[in-house]
């Protein structure tokens, strides 16, 4: 074992240089190690080259925060974006203290988004619908925005880098053809990995799938901690049907739920393929309507430990009941 350890990190190097450049960056991350060993070497590989178990395996992304921005959406009862609500209408607390909202904005501001979209073997029957719902999602950007795709089936792959050409997207989507497995958690992974090369502070993600993961070397824990410490909005587009799926698959539902929510973002879980293309353009809309709350931590210690944040809205007088949706904390800075 000791041998093994000891020539892994030049058996990683030389995996890493083989691989596709484009595929080649991380960012510092930290992941727990799976409890069952798992050869990083074949991990790199499979993931196109995006692992870099020196880097996975280091210290855990912090920020030196002075300003922790939080994201909002604000829906109605009949899941409507609401728009107009003053600053004054906000509650902020982080660890269930008060704080006092410094800055707060509705401004459309550039965003870095990506799409992470499920090829597996099963989306042969929703292909189609599923290719426009990526152009419509992308079609809500704005000129100085960026945008990637990430497809995924046996393994996942950068499609297309960093672009604001939505054309240069449409014509990488006839090559999107669904076959294999389902390698949900290790595309999750490469598409957080891949936003550390982002060029703006507001990062979204869009997942389209149609089931859970069963082939990912990365775990949900894996995943959920790395969830935690980007600073990225999720959302998924689930397409279920549970007669005759695994245990894994009969999981998804709850598998993206807790990874989105987690975020500030939402589940939709879409009963036809034929909404699927407008709920992505819903999805791009929120995006560009968010309220957009800032504060400076009331408690300044740099311990590197996770701070819960909660945000409420008192509605106007005779306003029906309004949901609140923002990421649930971030990790403070740390010495």
């Amino acid at each position: 074992m000791q041998k093994f350890l000891a020539v892994l990190p030049g058996v990683c190097l030389l995996i890493c240089c083989l691989a596709r450049p484009s595929l080649g960056q991380s960012v510092d991350v930290h992941i727990t190690p799976r409890k069952a060993p798992v050869n990083r070497a074949d991990a790199t590989s499979s993931l196109g080259g995006v692992a870099d178990p020196d880097r996975t395996h280091g210290k855990p992304l912090r920020k030196n925060v002075d300003l922790v921005l939080v994201p909002v959406t604000i829906r109605d009862g009949m899941d409507r974006f609401v728009a107009g609500l003053d600053k004054d209408r906000f509650l902020l607390a982080e660890n269930g203290q008060p704080q006092q909202i410094r800055s707060f904005s509705t401004d459309d501001a550039p965003i870095s988004l990506g799409v992470i979209f499920d090829l597996s073997g099963s989306m042969k029957d929703k292909i189609d619908q599923s290719r426009k719902a990526v152009l419509e999602f992308f079609r809500s950007a704005n000129p100085p925005d960026e945008f990637f795709l990430v497809t995924f089936s046996d393994r996942p792959e950068l499609l297309v880098n960093f672009t604001s050409s939505i054309d240069e997207i449409q014509n990488s989507l006839p090559e999107a053809t669904p076959r294999g497995a389902t390698s949900l958690l290790d595309a999750i992974y490469l598409g957080i990995s891949r936003m550390g090369k982002a060029r703006y502070e507001r990062r979204a993600l869009l997942i389209i799938s149609d089931g859970g993961d069963n082939r990912s070397r990365y775990t949900e824990s894996e995943i959920d901690d790395m969830v935690r410490e980007s600073d990225i909005q999720i959302y998924a587009m689930g397409l279920f049907n549970f007669h005759g799926k695994t245990r894994e698959e009969m999981h998804g539902p709850e598998l993206l739920a807790g990874i989105t929510d987690a975020t500030g973002g939402q589940t939709y879980f879409i009963k036809s393929p034929r909404d699927l293309p407008d709920v992505a353009a819903k999805i791009g809309i929120d995006l560009r309507n968010q309220y957009v709350l800032g504060y400076h931590p009331s408690n300044p210690t740099h311990d590197g430990k996770w701070r819960k944040i909660k945000v409420k809205v008192n509605p106007p007088e005779g306003s029906p009941r309004l949901h609140v949706y923002a990421k649930s904390g971030y990790y403070a800075a740390s010495e």
